[in-house]
């Protein structure tokens, strides 16, 4: 499988491109404040992530570790992937993969719930225990740093554009790669992604 590195020569000139979209669309081209991530020089472990359980995330956890963000939804047709997310966490956990599910309830109304009633269906539907964001937005001025600084590295090509959406981070912070909700967790493609992630 071919990566998409954000930042080669290639990736840049199209990321570069979708920040101009974004800026006409209103949903970039601000000053990154002190201390956001959205800068391409700092890093996105830096931000703030609070904790589904009201306890910030360590960004040591993440720290030489291969991440997949998802931004995800209880009341979804791909709610489903919730089960495969877990499989990949428990299947690659103990070689360097992290999973962090981002809760949002952007797309269709579908995460209507507080975070305690988000966190209660996962662990007892799924038994969920990758980490978990309190519930954020992805999208916009207002989302989550984390996001913003995804839409620094890929453009708006590389933005949610539903629940399930995923961003593939390399050990060294850097994005590799984003999928849709299509993309299942635990099928070939996926798999691969993260085979090589964690290689490298």
């Amino acid at each position: 499988m071919a990566m998409r590195v954000v930042g080669t020569a290639k990736t840049g000139l199209i990321a570069g491109m979708g920040m101009g979209l974004l800026t006409a669309f209103g949903l970039g081209g601000r000053s990154a404040p002190a201390g956001d991530a959205t800068a391409d020089h700092l890093d996105w472990r830096q931000v703030p992530l609070p904790g589904i359980d009201g306890q910030p995330l360590s960004s040591d956890q993440f720290l030489g570790r291969v991440v997949l963000v998802v931004n995800t939804a209880s009341q979804c047709g791909f709610t489903r992937q919730y089960a495969e997310l877990e499989t990949v966490w428990r299947d690659y956990r103990e070689v360097g993969l992290v999973v962090l599910a981002v809760p949002s309830n952007e797309f269709g109304g579908q995460e209507p719930g507080n975070d305690a009633e988000i966190r209660g269906f996962c662990e007892t539907t799924f038994g969920i225990d990758f980490p978990m964001l309190a519930k954020q937005r992805v999208t916009g001025p207002g989302a989550h740093p984390l996001y913003r600084w995804a839409a620094g590295q890929t453009g708006l090509v590389g933005l949610p554009r539903w629940n399930f959406h995923k961003l593939l981070i390399g050990r060294d912070g850097r994005l590799i790669d984003w999928f849709s909700s299509l993309t299942e967790p635990s099928g070939d493609k996926m798999r691969d992604a993260i085979f090589h992630a964690l290689a490298d």
